[in-house]
């Protein structure tokens, strides 16, 4: 009982300190979204991997094109010539081009070939970027799987007038299209690490889903050539931007929404390749959450089966149980405050996020036990399995395909 109360007494703290953070996250995200706008509209270059089919491309690529942003381009890129995202793409472009109303900006589709010495994603940013138009002065990276609003592109570029400043990012946030247990699980899991984002320029991350740079920048700090051997676009950019000690600006209005739906199989492939990335990228966020989610898992879900246990032998049971309580009281309320900030910001899906509150408040420490789950994976392998290729992670400037789909 000693062991379990001091340690009961560690993980209350840093449910406070986490939930010190919730608070601090909302605040941030009331601030920004209020704040005006600087008027800093440079022609850009939107560039979008693509790899096969998944829930709602079409809508994703139509939303590309409907920004409310003065001029800018979209470059999509993949790997091969018959990659039936292509098709798609094709379909959405013609229907905008013959739009009425619609204000279209230009677009190409490129085809980089099979990657060898990098990430098929890293290959294709890597040809994206030769192939920019000579008026862009910044570079916009988004995932195939994010569903910007309107308003995206002129947030996540207007940052950029600081030229003092690295990049600017948002980030995504999961919105389960069946309600079905997996997808609800995943959404959760991916809250607490959209709310690790905020004020602190040189703690923050890039996010290669939604992430804008200047070109010049981009440039002179020689990414693309040091992207070569990787997996993780992000990451990378993260660290070089780091080590030239340039702030990564967090824009809550760039929060952008992931609409989709995953089985189990898919929710344990998604949640172990991040925490595998992260270990080889980052392993100084790897350490803290294999041992956080290991202090929380013994005190919470250890301190259930102690009061069950108990609760058998008619011993009392109070204490634990209330530590317990407390422990969830204070995780629940995190997530509520978090859902709260983030449904300000996605206003077009604000029903649908906040259908998820029940499971939000109710996953997470199913989420927490998931973690550890995955940091002790990350652990034990570092391959991993992308849009059909499989990878051996060796190190941040080497990656070697195993495999890939035909």
């Amino acid at each position: 009982m000693f062991v379990f109360y001091f340690f009961a007494v560690i993980v209350i703290w840093l449910g406070l300190l986490s939930l010190r953070n919730g608070f601090s996250f909302a605040a941030y995200v009331r601030r920004e979204i209020a704040r005006p706008l600087p008027d800093f509209t440079p022609f850009v270059s939107v560039i979008a991997p693509c790899r096969g089919l998944e829930d709602g491309l079409r809508e994703n690529i139509a939303a590309l094109y409907h920004q409310r942003y003065p001029a800018f381009e979209i470059i999509f890129v993949t790997d091969r010539a018959d990659d039936p995202a292509l098709n798609v793409i094709e379909g959405v472009r013609s229907e905008v081009s013959t739009s009425p109303n619609a204000s279209t900006p230009s677009s190409q589709s490129l085809v980089a070939g099979p990657a060898t010495e990098s990430g098929q994603k890293i290959h294709n940013l890597q040809a994206a970027v030769l192939a920019v138009d000579t008026r862009s002065e910044a570079l916009v990276f988004v995932d195939s799987d994010a569903r910007p609003q309107p308003g995206w592109l002129l947030s996540l570029v207007a940052p950029l007038v600081d030229e003092r400043l690295g990049a600017a990012t948002g980030y995504r946030w999961f919105i389960p299209l069946n309600g079905g247990f997996a997808s609800q699980l995943r959404s959760v899991w991916n809250a607490s690490i959209a709310s690790a984002l905020g004020e602190r320029g040189d703690k923050n991350f890039c996010w290669g889903g939604s992430t804008a740079i200047r070109k010049s920048t981009f440039d002179k700090l020689e990414i693309r050539e040091r992207w070569r051997g990787s997996v993780s676009d992000d990451f990378t950019m993260t660290r070089v931007l780091q080590e030239a000690r340039l702030p990564v600006h967090f824009v809550p209005a760039c929060l952008v929404a992931s609409l989709d739906q995953c089985t189990n199989r898919e929710l344990l492939e998604f949640t172990n390749r991040q925490l595998k990335i992260t270990r080889v990228y980052a392993p100084h966020l790897w350490k803290p959450v294999l041992i956080g989610s290991l202090l929380f898992c013994a005190v919470f879900f250890g301190g259930l089966g102690l009061v069950i246990v108990r609760g058998i032998l008619g011993h009392n049971y109070l204490v634990p149980l209330v530590i317990i309580l407390i422990v969830y009281a204070l995780g629940a309320a995190k997530a509520y405050i978090r859902l709260l900030a983030v449904s300000q910001v996605l206003v077009d899906y604000r029903q649908d996020v906040m259908r998820t509150l029940p499971w939000q408040m109710l996953l997470w420490p199913i989420a927490s036990a998931l973690f550890l789950v995955n940091a002790i994976v990350a652990w034990c392998s570092q391959r991993i399995a992308w849009r059909g290729i499989t990878y051996d992670l060796k190190s941040p400037t080497e990656a070697v395909i195993i495999s890939r789909d035909k």
